[in-house]
């Protein structure tokens, strides 16, 4: 069976630290913590579940840090998790049986990462990231924010999933300070980093520089397809904070030039008609929604109500709109079996047992 080193690189942490540890620490060999600058208890608290605490002078760049981190395990595989991460009880079992089963030449495994989850704690966005890799010195690190691991190697998909839960808000500039640090300092952002910095662009509310970035970044040759799309979505939506919806969704269609459509995407042009009055036309982007496969595209972000929930609830929208009554009732009785607890299925419930 291989062994794993957990590695992790924290920073006032106190609030976090304790539960994530406990959520994995029967469940690796090893304990690697790199903290960047604490001053708060987190040193003092980490230091009970390992001694291999080591201190590193923050340089503005993860991946760095990262590389850090992972130079000084010693297991066969690297494990990473943010300090508000944490292993739910049901995936613990599931991790274990992977380490019995796992291939000794398997050399990346990738594990789904829960990041946003809805009123009832149902995930309502993830991707698959990296999760375990070769301790080696083939696999390392690379980007200051927004960092990742090259794939490379004999790669497994898991549905073992970390889950994101944080307590408090960070540092919301923090991202894009790194950015606009090394843009002064000049170095040329590659491929990846262009889609994260017009994300950030777009986080703080400034559209146009944005729209600049992320329509350089289509236009290259370069970049990840998945990021392509979605960067296809969030210049979008830029636009639309311009006012200029034609482009708005110019850009949106424009995502099916690298890819089969998106329930993601057919969803963004559905609410494009429908915020148009276009019913037919968004029922038409609904209903294709519908028939994309979940789980067909393993590597991008994924919204899993954009798959039947916000269908469905969307679909009652536009056929209420037409006066097609009888239906709509249909899509939100269908709706509700996706999510009998949400606050929209009821109250459309109500509606339709008020008219």
């Amino acid at each position: 069976m291989p062994t794993i080193s957990l590695c992790m690189i924290v920073k006032n942490e106190e609030m976090h630290i304790a539960r994530c540890l406990d959520s994995v620490a029967g469940l690796v060999e090893e304990i690697v913590i790199v903290d960047t600058g604490s001053t708060d208890r987190t040193v003092e608290i980490v230091s009970g579940y390992t001694s291999k605490v080591y201190l590193y002078p923050w340089k503005d760049d993860f991946a760095d840090a990262r590389n850090y981190s992972f130079s000084k395990a010693s297991m066969d595989y690297c494990m990473w998790m943010d300090a508000d991460d944490i292993l739910e009880e049901k995936e613990k079992e599931r991790f274990l049986q992977l380490k019995q089963s796992l291939s000794a030449d398997v050399d990346m495994v990738m594990m789904r990462y829960y990041t946003s989850f809805d009123e009832a704690g149902k995930p309502s966005f993830s991707y698959f990231r990296e999760r375990w890799i070769r301790n080696c010195a083939q696999y390392r690190w690379i980007g200051a924010v927004h960092e990742v691991i090259p794939p490379n190697g004999k790669i497994i998909y898991s549905d073992i999933a970390v889950s994101h839960k944080k307590l408090g808000a960070g540092d919301p500039d923090r991202n894009l300070r790194i950015y606009r640090r090394m843009i002064a300092d000049g170095k040329i952002l590659e491929p990846r980093q262009r889609y994260y910095f017009g994300r950030e662009l777009y986080y703080h509310e400034q559209y146009a520089e944005a729209v600049s970035v992320l329509e350089g970044f289509l236009r290259s040759e370069e970049g990840w397809v998945e990021n392509k799309i979605e960067a296809c979505s969030i210049c979008a939506k830029c636009y639309q904070q311009l006012g200029q919806e034609e482009s708005a969704l110019l850009t949106l269609l424009r995502s099916m030039s690298f890819d089969l459509p998106r329930a993601e995407l057919c969803c963004e042009i559905g609410r494009y008609f429908l915020e148009h009055e276009n019913y037919r036309n968004a029922i038409y982007w609904y209903e294709t929604a519908l028939d994309v496969p979940k789980n067909g595209y393993p590597g991008g972000f994924v919204l899993p109500d954009c798959y039947d929930y916000v269908p469905f609830l969307q679909l009652c929208v536009c056929y209420d709109r037409l006066g097609d009554r009888q239906k709509a009732k249909e899509y939100n009785e269908r709706a509700g079996a996706c999510k009998p607890y949400s606050k929209a299925y009821l109250y459309n419930e109500r509606y339709f047992d008020s008219l």
